[in-house]
């Protein structure tokens, strides 16, 4: 498979290395290189992106870091399984949602299904006035844009709402959860809500978590959570926005053709 070259390095980060990351990453996931192969050697891919070979170093380095690669002295950089992935890592998910966001749809809505009916539970036996006070302003501000023109806010208030329902569980595992899959959890969302009559539709369901935390009931607030799962998944399989079986594009292909990184003119 040809290699993507410098022009399609993504210039919205603020730093080299970064965006170098960023591109390997996205190879990556992609399959350019295999798990199990060897990146090119060092001096051939430095010069292929067009960045020194520190930089270079510093964003494998980083994706090291991620569980994506494995230095050795004698054998060179290779690619890890995916199995070995970081899949919380908020670069693996933005990555994923590039590559294959069918499966990250997939595997989102599954681990929802586990997580939040539990996490739930938890938050009817322990929560407290903060914690209910949390769900309320963010149930309040989905209300809010669902009743505007233009929606504005509304996704950024569901995920508030969800992960303020993982906090109010009391344990601080499920909080950072949150916060980790929160790439993945607006990606579901921005699909989700394309289909029609789902914004409406998923404020009951959410009333009815809220009032079943204020009422400390762990059955009520579980079952009620599952249904906006449940509800979810049926709105993804009928959105206009569910992605496909589409591919990466092909390397040779560039975002910003004629383009150096920083976007400057070849």
């Amino acid at each position: 498979m040809a290699s993507r070259g410098w022009a399609e390095i993504d210039t919205n980060f603020p730093t080299m290395q970064q965006r170098v990351a960023d591109e390997l990453g996205r190879r990556i996931v992609a399959g350019v290189w295999q798990p199990g192969n060897p990146l090119p050697v060092e001096d051939a891919l430095a010069s292929e992106i067009g960045v020194s070979r520190g930089v270079l170093r510093e964003a494998v380095k980083s994706l090291v870091a991620k569980g994506m690669l494995r230095v050795r002295p004698r054998t060179g950089t290779r690619v890890l399984p995916p199995d070995d992935w970081n899949h919380l890592d908020p670069d693996v998910l933005r990555w994923k949602q590039a590559g294959d966001a069918a499966a990250l749809l997939r595997d989102t809505g599954e681990l929802r299904r586990i997580v939040e009916p539990e996490a739930a539970r938890l938050a009817a036996e322990r929560a407290g006035p903060d914690d209910v006070r949390a769900l309320n302003d963010a149930l309040d501000a989905m209300e809010a844009a669902a009743a505007s023109p233009a929606r504005g806010g509304y996704i950024e208030a569901d995920i508030a709402f969800h992960r303020a329902l993982l906090d109010a569980g009391g344990n601080r595992l499920l909080g950072s959860l949150g916060r980790a899959v929160e790439i993945a959890l607006q990606h579901s969302f921005d699909i989700s809500t394309q289909t029609p009559g789902a914004v409406e539709a998923s404020l009951p369901g959410h009333r009815a978590v809220v009032r079943a935390v204020e009422a400390a009931d762990p059955d009520a607030a579980a079952a009620a959570v599952l249904g906006i799962i449940e509800a979810a998944q049926q709105e993804i399989a009928r959105s206009p926005g569910k992605p496909g079986p589409e591919s990466e594009p092909e390397p040779g292909e560039s975002r910003k053709r004629g383009e150096r990184p920083g976007g400057h003119p070849a």
